[in-house]
C-alpha cells in the first residue's frame, strides 16, 4: 500500500475530485480525513468508504476560515496522532474578464483558491514539523501556467497557488516537509459546464487537446497520490502538470 498508516487532510474532499483522492487514499492505507463545507455529502463519503474497512472521518471545513483549518487539524491529531499529507484541493471557478469581474468576485474567488491554500499549508506546518516531515499537494491548474481570454480571477488565484507552492518548498525542506503543485487540464467533473457550457464549446477544446480527450478525476487522484507517497521524496518545489499535453503545444 503506497500510504500505508499516513494521516492525509484533503480540502474540498466530498466530491469530485477531492472525493476521488479520498477513496484512492484509503484504498492505498491512508488514515483519511475529508474536510469540506458539504457536510451530508461528506458523511455520506465517510460512510461508503469505511464500509470496505479503511480509516476515514469528516470535518466540516470553510477553507477561508482559519478556526476552521485549526479544527481541521486538530481533528486529525485527535484521531490518528499526526499528520503527514495535505491535499488543498477546495477550489471555485469564476468566468469573466476583467472588465467584468467585481471586488468581490475577486476576493471570493482568492478567498477560497488562493487564501485557503496558504492558511491550509500553515495550518499543517507545525503537525508536519514534529511528525518529521510531510506532503503537501496543492491543486493549482493549467490556468495557473499559462492566461486565458475568459477567466482572469482564476488564473490570478491559480498562479498564486503554483508560486506558494515553490516558496513553502524552499522554507521548509529542511524540515522533511515538501510542497508540489498539480496542474490539471479540463477534467469531466460538474465544474466543466462552468467552464464549457455547451457542448459546441466542449468539442472545440477537446480537439486543442493533443490527447483528444478530458481528463477524469482518477487522472489527478493518481498524480495526487504519487506527490502524496514515498515514491516522490526527492520532489519538492516542482509542477504536475496533467492537461493531455494541452500547455506542451
Amino acid at each position: 500500500m503506497r500510504l500505508k498508516n499516513k494521516v492525509c487532510i484533503i480540502s474540498g474532499g466530498a466530491k469530485g475530485i477531492g472525493a476521488t483522492e479520498a477513496r484512492l487514499f484509503a484504498q492505498e492505507g491512508a488514515f483519511v480525513v475529508i474536510a469540506d463545507i458539504l457536510e451530508e455529502q461528506g458523511n455520506l463519503l465517510v460512510n461508503s468508504i469505511t464500509k470496505t474497512g479503511a480509516n476515514c472521518c469528516f470535518v466540516k471545513l470553510d477553507v477561508t476560515s482559519e478556526d476552521d483549518w485549526c479544527a481541521a487539524t486538530t481533528k486529525a491529531i485527535s484521531e490518528y496522532h499526526k499528520i503527514d499529507v495535505l491535499i488543498n484541493n477546495a477550489g471555485i471557478y469564476h468566468k469573466a474578464t476583467v472588465d467584468m469581474t467585481t471586488s468581490s468576485d475577486w476576493d471570493r474567488v482568492m478567498g477560497v483558491n488562493a487564501t485557503g491554500v496558504f492558511i491550509g499549508t500553515k495550518a499543517v506546518i507545525p503537525a508536519m514539523k514534529k511528525a518529521g516531515g510531510g506532503s503537501i499537494v496543492n491543486s493549482s491548474s493549467v490556468a495557473g501556467l499559462i492566461g486565458t481570454a475568459i477567466s482572469s480571477t482564476y488564473n490570478a488565484s491559480k498562479g498564486s497557488v503554483r508560486l506558494l507552492s515553490k516558496s513553502a518548498a524552499l522554507q521548509y525542506a529542511r524540515d522533511g516537509i515538501r510542497v508540489n503543485s498539480i496542474h490539471p487540464g479540463p477534467i469531466s467533473t460538474d465544474m466543466l459546464p462552468l467552464l464549457f457550457p455547451t457542448a459546441e464549446e466542449q468539442q472545440d477544446r477537446m480537439t486543442k487537446i493533443p490527447a483528444k480527450r478530458f481528463g477524469t478525476p482518477e487522472d489527478v487522484a493518481y498524480a495526487a497520490l504519487f506527490l502524496a507517497s514515498d515514491e516522490s521524496s526527492f520532489m519538492t518545489g516542482s509542477e504536475l502538470v496533467i492537461d493531455g499535453g494541452f500547455t506542451a503545444q
